[in-house]
């Protein structure tokens, strides 16, 4: 008997992708207990990240207490709702923000392959960064959102728009079966 060993939708090591929490955080989703955005106002690149980053940490925190919980009941520990939310907030405090492997340019440039694909626009808005406080000549935030085209395109477009934007890559980059 052979059993298939394949990811769930984030992939091996994350509870999601990149590419399903963009598409649905600027679709106002607030996926995995994120900000709730207006879509047609957007949000700019960093914060898009930031939100990411911290939907991760949760859902890491919350994979976490559920595997020490299950552990205490089978043992024939009885928890409580307080004991299992002080669980779930110390596996928290102890996740890691980088943990992911994308830093925040790996993050832009996953981005850029979004606005190749015509995936996303700026819808406009821009808002002073931090940084023009003290050089005034640099960039401002840009708002983002996605498109009709990025709306309509399915999960599997969206599960590695990278391979979609470049499709005779992808199945050299698969392991072939022996």
């Amino acid at each position: 008997m052979v059993i298939e060993l394949r990811p769930t939708r984030g992939g091996f090591l994350r509870p999601f992708g990149c590419g399903w929490f963009i598409r649905e955080f600027l679709l106002g989703k607030g996926p995995e207990g994120s900000l709730a955005i207006d879509p047609e106002r957007g949000a700019a690149q960093s914060d898009i990240n930031y939100e990411y980053k911290e939907a991760l940490a949760r859902a890491t925190a919350r994979e976490r207490a559920e595997r020490i919980i299950s552990r205490m009941v089978l043992s024939g520990a009885d928890v409580t709702e307080e004991q299992a939310e002080r669980i779930y907030e110390r596996e928290l405090k102890k996740v890691s923000r980088k943990f992911t492997h994308m830093r925040y340019h790996s993050f832009l440039m996953y981005f850029g392959v979004l606005k190749r694909l015509g995936w996303v626009e700026t819808t406009g808005q821009t808002e002073a960064s931090t940084i023009q406080e003290y050089y005034h000549p640099a960039p401002g935030r840009i708002y983002y959102r996605l498109t009709e085209k990025g709306i309509a395109a399915g999960d599997e477009l969206w599960s590695n728009p990278l391979f979609t934007l470049y499709p005779e890559i992808g199945p050299s980059h698969m392991k072939r079966p022996d």
